[in-house]
């Protein structure tokens, strides 16, 4: 072989062996290069930096809420019915409650309209017995009986209104009469004709009464 053509080869291998370099260098991956042009910009422009941390920490705080199991709002929501039912079922105890005692102290009141005119009654019998017999015994039966009637009502809670003495209060007593009597008070009772009668703080009778000046 010629001194030309061994010269040719040489300078052939190293212009091989430059473009292998070369290719080498062009095959390096970018990641490599990612890091310093950050590095770079970084100097350039330090705000980026904390920027992109807020924006990070904004997608962190805006994140979707995770969704309940279906079985938690399955018993979040028979929790709530049961907490309803519950108010219902109170209210419609108290609510019967109250009408339960209406309708007691309406039915009470109706027995004790029936009644009183039996007491009127022994009254008016007891009243018409001359003073020599009050001794009899069948009288003293009978007044017995009276009081009895009259002591079992008060335990009810059935009272008799005051009259005689007292100011005439149309809530409680029914003027039949007037009088004018200068040693009475103005709008005052001097006599009762009829007995009248409160259940509790319910009128169920008004005193039939005779009133002055």
């Amino acid at each position: 072989m010629s001194e030309s053509n061994t010269q040719k080869d040489v300078e052939l291998e190293e212009i091989l062996e430059e473009a292998s370099e070369e290719t080498k260098e062009l095959e390096e991956p970018a990641a490599d290069l990612k890091p310093e042009a950050e590095a770079e910009d970084l100097e350039r422009n330090p705000e980026a930096s904390e920027e992109t941390e807020k924006g990070e920490g904004k997608k962190g705080i805006f994140k979707k809420k995770e969704k309940k199991d279906k079985r938690e709002e399955q018993i979040e929501e028979l929790n709530d019915k049961i907490k309803r039912q519950m108010a219902e079922f109170d209210n419609f105890r108290k609510r019967t409650d109250k009408e339960k005692s209406q309708m007691y102290d309406m039915g009470a009141k109706s027995i004790v309209e029936k009644i009183l005119p039996v007491i009127d009654n022994f009254e008016r019998g007891l009243a018409a017995v001359p003073q020599e017999e009050r001794d009899n015994a069948f009288v003293d039966g009978m007044d017995k009986i009276y009081k009895q009637m009259l002591s079992m009502l008060s335990e009810a809670g059935v009272e008799q209104i005051e009259a005689v003495g007292k100011e005439f209060d149309p809530n409680l007593h029914n003027a039949v009469m007037h009088v004018e009597l200068e040693e009475a008070g103005e709008n005052t009772i001097v006599e009762e004709f009829q007995k009248g009668y409160m259940y509790h703080d319910t009128v169920v009778r008004h005193s039939m009464v005779k009133v002055a000046n």
